[in-house]
């Protein structure tokens, strides 16, 4: 299983808190975007157009099990 990077957990660790998210469509080089587009290649999440414009984004079985494999971030 592939480790994820700061930013990859910081969103997985949002999903798991709040459920689905709604995001923006922005454009695609945008640190969140990439972040996403990251974790959707890796199976930890998945991205569903809802309307013009913004998509709805939620965690996986596979990411709720790299959040849990290596813990939660601490402050």
């Amino acid at each position: 299983m592939a480790t994820p990077l700061p930013q990859q957990r910081l969103l997985l660790e949002l999903l798991v808190m709040s459920g689905d998210i709604a995001i923006q469509e922005l454009p695609e080089d945008s640190i969140l975007w990439r972040t996403v587009d990251e974790c959707k290649a890796t199976g930890w999440l998945r991205v569903k157009t809802i309307s013009s414009g913004f998509h709805t984004v939620s965690i996986t079985g596979a990411g709720r099990l790299v959040v849990g494999q290596f813990g939660r971030i601490t402050l």
